[in-house]
């Protein structure tokens, strides 16, 4: 074994520490057995029937939906308990459960030309029966897998679609009978809808690339890559953790998975050069959130707005480009920040992964780089996405301790269907939530009332519009949070005369920060498990951590050159402007500046100045200037007094 494979700081041991600890967290079960071979053999013919199917012999919509749905939802029930305490068996009525979805995809299967006609129009009893049935099924392995909040969220979307004629104001519409109702949300409209169109097209297959990447050797490297290039720093666990974080977050899908995954490691290196239990964790909490708007893949939400808007997915991540790096640059000033007033230091060269050995590997980044040239390139995400898979394959021949034989082509594969059946599960239950907005035409009378909002101050609106999508997200990955609030917030947004792909874009942001956002903060909470510390209060910091991402969305409207609209001078200097906002937030915030503790005034000056460079306008910078200016001669003056006072009192004595 060379050095550098020695000096590996996510040694094989580690990752399956890692996993394990992941493991535990879920209530999934130990398989064993002729059920653990069953699942096996499940989860690779799922694996290869989507690749097949997506790049060679395209099926009917509905059937293909129907047949995901129906593998995700077999492997759910196999896999995860019915409660904490079940047994490690499958139960007799996760058999029955198996066999009722069996039954459901055979009968859309021997019935697709009619039920095509006949669901949410004029359904049979049998229509009704099976869709009833459907979304016992969708509910339960959602709860199983997400827990409680998606499912109670998707019952009150249901209630009131049959308390609206009871209902005053936007809330009020005509009502449904149930047998209409079950069918179309249990059809093309709802479950079978756009979400899970995504979760079975794209979600489906950069989760099995992440699972290619792992498998390959490329997942450890880039921990390893982050290591060499930050790890020395000072706090440098920390910003370890910002870099890890935003490159396997945006493969994950969901912020706490990626919290737990990659946290059980960062964290207690961040408690070893000093930053305290709670920090560690809301750092982690925070880079992981963010690694659901990197791009290219963006955590799969990318995919959703993709369909949602029409607009051409390369396009997304190219306007993405720039909030994603000042995401991540605004936690990094933060840890950075908290690092100078602590006095830490970095973990000792020694200990890091050699740089010399991290930049010979550099060849690992190829399926990253093929995968963002497919894209910018014009090829399709599917056609993209399977050349990086199989160049994750290529690539694994070239490292020895990570050759993918056929063994672990399988295990790839299995670990790429058992990461989709959580996603799977929520996209499926947040179907019905836009079916029943697309239904009751409740997400158009939202749009009205923030027009009407609008009408008297477009930021009131943008605010309203900030807390709703908030409000939506929390307790819920980030796939759902955003199908959700861009059925019910973004068709407004748009409606004030927002650009379609800023109105989403600043909808899917803020879907994003409900996984920080107190008091149910998903990703805060995942993280505080591995650091064994207060959720709530984790949550409060990850909050102040990433403060700064509640303002980039505002820059979408007030400085679109940073979506990339504009002439290149004008995109660079808003990049400038915003970076340096960003700055000052992020000192203001942590209460350091010019070198020296920054007090209550100061602070307040620079919360003034990170506002004004929220928008690309040269009299708001020279405001932005003039307040830094008054910031600093005022932090210079105290500290004048400071050291006067002390001259004073060492000459008395």
């Amino acid at each position: 074994m060379t050095e550098e494979e020695k000096k590996s700081i996510l040694s094989d041991e580690k990752a399956k520490e890692m996993e394990q600890q992941a493991e535990v967290a879920s209530t999934a079960r130990d398989l064993k057995g002729i059920v653990k071979i069953a699942f096996v053999v499940i989860a690779v013919v799922g694996a290869l029937f989507h690749l097949i199917v997506l790049n060679f012999y395209p099926i009917d919509p509905w059937l293909f939906r129907s047949i995901h749905l129906a593998f995700g939802a077999i492997l759910a029930l196999m896999l995860f308990k019915g409660s904490k305490k079940g047994t490690n068996r499958v139960s007799i009525i996760d058999w029955a459960l198996i066999l009722g979805i069996i039954f459901i995809t055979a009968y859309i299967y021997m019935n697709l030309t009619t039920l095509l006609f006949r669901f949410g129009v004029m359904p049979t009893a049998m229509d009704s029966f099976v869709a009833l049935l459907g979304l016992v099924i969708v509910f339960e392995i959602t709860r199983r897998t997400s827990g409680w909040t998606l499912p109670i969220l998707a019952s009150v979307f249901i209630a009131y679609a049959f308390l609206g004629p009871y209902l005053p104001g936007i809330l009020n519409h005509r009502g449904y009978s149930w047998d209409r109702f079950v069918t179309y949300i249990f059809g093309l409209d709802g479950v079978f809808g756009v979400t899970l169109d995504v979760s079975s097209k794209y979600i489906l297959l950069f989760i099995i690339f992440g699972a290619f990447l792992q498998m390959s050797g490329v997942g450890r490297y880039f921990i390893d890559f982050s290591f060499s290039l930050a790890g020395g720093m000072r706090g440098g666990p920390a910003k370890v953790s910002v870099l890890s974080s935003g490159l396997m977050g945006m493969m994950n899908g969901t912020s706490a998975g990626n919290a737990v995954a990659t946290g059980s490691l960062t964290i207690p290196l961040m408690r070893r050069v000093g930053y305290p239990g709670r920090f560690a964790a809301a750092t982690e909490a925070t880079a992981s959130a963010g690694g659901q708007i990197m791009v290219p893949i963006m955590g799969a939400g990318a995919f959703i707005m993709a369909e949602i808007t029409g607009i051409r997915y390369h396009e997304i991540i190219i306007a993405a480009t720039i909030p994603a790096l000042l995401y991540f640059l605004s936690v990094y000033f933060m840890v950075d920040f908290q690092a100078i007033k602590s006095g830490m230091r970095g973990l000792p060269r020694k200990e890091l992964p050699s740089l010399k050995g991290v930049f010979k590997q550099a060849y690992l980044f190829i399926p990253i780089i093929l995968l963002i040239g497919s894209l910018l390139s014009g090829y399709s995400v599917i056609r993209s996405g399977t050349v990086a898979i199989i160049a994750c394959l290529i690539i694994s021949w070239v490292t020895p301790d990570n050759k993918m034989g056929p063994k672990k082509v399988i295990e790839a594969l299995v670990l790429g269907m058992k990461n989709t059946i959580q996603l799977l599960a929520v996209c499926a239950t947040a179907g019905v939530i836009v079916g029943v907005i697309a239904l009751t035409g409740v997400g158009q009378r939202f749009s009205s009332m923030l027009l009407g909002i609008a009408d008297t101050n477009m930021l009131l609106a943008l605010v309203f519009a900030m807390c709703i999508s908030i409000i939506l997200g929390m307790g819920m990955p980030t796939t759902a949070a955003y199908a959700v609030a861009a059925s019910v917030v973004a068709p407004g947004l748009v409606s004030m005369g927002i650009p379609l792909l800023t109105a989403h874009m600043f909808v899917f942001y803020f879907a994003v920060m409900s996984a920080i956002t107190p008091p149910v903060a998903l990703a805060a909470y995942a993280a505080a498990g591995v650091a064994g510390t207060d959720p709530f209060k984790t949550g409060i910091t990850a909050f102040k951590l990433g403060i700064a991402a509640f303002v980039v969305p505002y820059m979408f409207y007030y400085s679109p050159q940073l979506m990339m609209e504009g002439s290149g001078g004008g995109i660079a200097l808003a990049v400038v402007t915003a970076a340096i906002g960003i700055y000052f937030l992020a000192a203001a915030v942590q209460g350091w500046f010019a070198k020296k503790e920054a007090g209550v005034i100061v602070r307040v000056l620079l919360i003034a100045a990170a506002l004004c460079l929220i928008n690309a306008n040269l009299l708001f910078d020279a405001i932005a200037a003039s307040i830094i200016i008054v910031a600093i001669l005022y932090q210079k003056m105290i500290q004048k007094d400071k050291d006067d006072d002390i001259s004073k009192k060492e000459s008395i004595a």
